[in-house]
């Protein structure tokens, strides 16, 4: 018999001699894993570890730009004074509470035109995570050390996004499965209801177990005067199948691959004077005037802005000191644009 905490004695015929629950790791203790040649630092680092790309290639040389092509900054429309009210009553009617009767009638006096440019460097990235992980073994076939070694992380060819596509993949590392005994519920498939303790059946919570409820001679309607009632958490059965290995009774592990590919963003916009919220001046639209796209740009050099040459060396030394250890760049696009900020000053008409 089992014997509850409140000490009444509950059936267990025919329960099986199970473990009951309880907290375990997601991966198994590393004893039980066999060492496999390329991998064994995973056995080790607590069964993750990110593995750092093979060094590439230096880029193509540096060109030399002349930027007096590039700065023709008659390209970037100028705003009349038609348009400025348009987008004056635009705003205003984004907004339910604002009326346009005065943004309709307002005189504009004077446009103020302030350019500005804007350096942007994108950088689209590979990193690559190993870790241990398994699934419920149901007799599939087993890609196991027996047929090879593993490759390396690095050497695993996959079809890689379109590029600046931010997704993350997973891969199974061919021949590193291996079938173990589930760790959960030790090869059982099922474990002991924590909440019966393998009976079936609790003390019933409306009389407490006393098959009447106090102060009355009639019995329990809920538990039929029996005090014990079905447990709710096993239906009664007195055991719940694992919910690791699925009832399966064993689990096969592998190294599974996640591969990440990231888009790093650096942006710059030149000084100004603008009482102008900067995310605002970063979804503004201009012209481009120049852009560079390739394995590895390169910082550009004696543009007539010596700021946006600045940013542009800050933004790739910073990415590439982010990206340097832990990821493979594939591809950069660098940009400088342009544009012209209006500021519109006005009155509203004299009301005698």
């Amino acid at each position: 018999v089992d014997r509850s905490p409140a000490g009444d004695c509950l059936p267990s015929a025919g329960v099986a001699d199970l473990s009951f629950e309880a907290d375990s790791p997601p991966a198994p203790p590393a004893e039980l894993l066999d060492r496999l040649p390329s991998y064994d630092w995973l056995l080790q680092g607590g069964g993750r570890q990110i593995f750092f790309p093979p060094l590439e290639a230096p880029g193509r040389p540096l060109d030399q730009r002349c930027w007096s092509s590039f700065m023709d900054l008659s390209r970037v429309p100028t705003v009349t004074e038609e348009v400025a009210r348009e987008a004056l009553l635009s705003f205003v009617s984004s907004k339910c509470c604002y009326g346009s009767a005065a943004a309709g009638d307002l005189v504009i006096q004077e446009l103020k035109q302030q350019t500005l440019c804007r350096y942007r460097l994108e950088t689209f990235s590979e990193s690559r995570i190993s870790e241990w992980t398994f699934q419920p073994f149901t007799n599939q076939s087993v890609d196991g050390p027996q047929r090879g070694t593993s490759p390396r992380l690095w050497d695993i060819r996959v079809q890689v996004p379109p590029m600046f596509h931010e997704d993350t993949r997973k891969f199974q590392v061919p021949h590193s499965s291996v079938v173990k005994e589930c760790h959960k519920c030790h090869g059982r498939g099922r474990y002991k209801c924590s909440g019966c303790h393998g009976a079936g059946m609790v003390r019933c919570s409306s009389c407490s177990g006393a098959k009447r409820k106090a102060k009355q001679s009639r019995r329990c309607q809920m538990c039929s005067g029996s005090g014990r009632r079905r447990c709710s958490t096993c239906s009664g059965r007195g055991n719940k199948t694992c919910a690791t290995c699925k009832g399966e009774k064993k689990l096969l592990h592998f190294i599974q691959l996640v591969i990440m590919w990231y888009n790093s963003l650096f942006e710059f916009v030149s000084e100004h004077r603008l009482n102008c919220p900067g995310e605002l001046l970063a979804k503004a639209k201009g012209e481009s005037l120049f852009k560079d796209e390739n394995t590895m740009v390169y910082p550009i050099v004696d543009f007539p802005l010596r700021e946006i040459s600045l940013a542009s060396q800050r933004g790739i030394a910073e990415h590439s000191a982010a990206l340097a250890s832990r990821a493979r760049v594939l591809q950069q696009v660098s940009g400088v644009g342009a544009g012209a900020r209006w500021e519109t000053s006005g009155a509203g008409p004299l009301v005698p």
